[in-house]
C-alpha cells in the first residue's frame, strides 16, 4: 500500500522528523499538534482555552489538507499537562465536534513541546 505525504500551510510545519499526517488508503495518521500558531510558528498559550482552540484549529488544518475533517476523526489522544484542565477540554471539544464522538484517550503528561500545555494527535477515515 502506497503511502501519501499530507501537508498544509494552514497548519504549523513540522519541526522535526515527521510529517503534518500519512495517508494510508483510507486512513489518516494525524501527527501531534500544539499551540503553534501556523503563519508565525509562535506559541498561542496566553491561557489553556487559547492552546486548545489553537490545537484544534490546526488539526482542522490538517484535516481538511487530507480531504476530510474532524468529524471524520476515528481516534483522538489528547495529552495534557494538567489533568486539571480535562472539563475545559470536554467543553471545547463539544464546540468542535458532534455525536457520535470519536474514541479518545486523556493522557497526563509532564511535559510537552515548546512548554505547551496540550497535544493532540489522531487517527482520521476518510469515507
Amino acid at each position: 500500500m502506497s503511502r501519501e505525504i499530507i501537508s498544509t500551510d494552514k497548519a504549523p510545519q513540522a519541526i522535526g522528523t515527521y510529517s503534518q499526517a500519512v495517508k494510508a488508503g483510507n486512513t489518516v495518521y494525524l501527527s501531534g499538534q500544539i499551540p503553534l500558531d501556523p503563519a508565525t510558528m509562535e506559541m498561542v498559550n496566553s491561557d489553556i482555552t487559547a492552546e486548545i482552540h489553537q490545537v484544534f484549529k490546526n488539526l482542522t488544518a490538517v484535516c481538511e489538507a487530507a480531504g476530510g475533517s474532524l468529524q471524520d476523526i476515528a481516534k483522538l489522544n489528547i495529552f495534557m499537562t494538567d489533568l486539571g484542565n480535562f472539563a475545559t477540554v470536554n467543553a471545547i471539544m463539544a464546540e468542535y465536534f458532534q455525536q457520535p464522538y470519536p474514541a479518545r484517550a486523556a493522557i497526563g503528561v509532564a511535559a510537552l513541546p515548546k512548554g505547551a500545555g496540550v497535544e493532540m494527535d489522531g487517527i482520521l477515515v476518510l469515507g
